[in-house]
């Protein structure tokens, strides 16, 4: 059996729970889309669009207004793009609107300290507003695929700021906390970049919108963690049998989720062969 393409994501859920793996990713079981899902999905993609904004026809005395004024309307025209799938949740409106307006704070947030970033490089060195921007601009989504490692993912943004190069990933979770499961995503980052450019990357770390960057030094034995995660998940996932792969009762197992998928959908298949 061929192996299979891997991913941060993929890697992180075998190891959380090797059957939560099973129904995901062998028997391609989805799972309905929660409201953090589609959130994060929301605020990656406003932020991502963003960057892709032209700040030389931004009026200079009063930017911060104008470019705080352009991300809210991108959050609020991606918010209102996702409506029906948001409406798919079934949530009461008052919940719609809590997330909406926890939304619009974190990336308040988020805008509050890049534009200390932004201001702080203006000043402090010759360049202009349109250059710093320029220089705090990072590649956005870009695709990565190891044929080596059999990885593939994508990376939110790719910052190159005065010879330094720094991977960031966008969370909107409440927490925030780098664990070990962000770790080892932030370390096959780390691997497709030196796989990719033949250097080591910086720094990595995690945008917490609702929080500030924090950033993990890269060092080989990063890399070298992400090599062997990615030769065990190999080595663990060959079988397509169910018993190969037990549920480990982690706090975050979605098994009980992926059953009640199974049920409604076998209970689907009766009804149509009976009618």
């Amino acid at each position: 059996m061929p192996q299979r393409i891997q991913s941060p994501s993929s890697i992180n859920c075998y190891k959380i729970c090797a059957r939560c793996y099973y129904y995901r990713y062998i028997k391609k079981m989805a799972l309905p889309p929660s409201i953090y899902m589609l959130r994060g999905k929301i605020v990656h993609s406003a932020l991502e669009d963003f960057f892709k904004i032209s700040i030389s026809e931004i009026d200079k005395n009063c930017y911060e207004f104008e470019l705080n004024v352009i991300l809210q309307s991108l959050f609020s025209q991606k918010w209102k793009e996702s409506e029906e799938e948001l409406r798919s949740l079934n949530l009461t409106e008052q919940k719609l609107n809590f997330f909406h307006d926890e939304s619009v704070s974190m990336l308040n947030n988020w805008f509050e300290n890049f534009m200390g970033r932004l201001n702080k490089r203006s000043k402090n060195s010759e360049l202009t507003l349109n250059q710093s921007f320029e220089d705090l601009k990072p590649e956005t989504e870009i695709y990565f695929k190891s044929e080596e490692h059999m990885v593939q993912g994508y990376i939110d943004a790719i910052h190159k700021i005065d010879g330094k190069v720094s991977i960031i990933d966008y969370k909107t979770s409440r927490s925030s906390k780098i664990t070990k499961e962000y770790e080892l995503q932030l370390a096959i980052y780390a691997m497709f970049y030196q796989e990719r450019h033949g250097v080591l990357p910086n720094y990595v770390g995690i945008d917490f919108v609702n929080d500030r960057v924090k950033y993990l030094e890269v060092d080989n034995a990063m890399v070298e963690l992400a090599k062997k995660e990615a030769r065990i998940i190999q080595e663990n996932t060959a079988s397509e049998d169910i018993e190969d792969y037990p549920s480990s009762n982690h706090p975050y197992c979605d098994c009980s989720k992926y059953q009640e998928v199974l049920e409604k959908t076998t209970l689907s298949k009766f009804i149509d062969q009976n009618v």
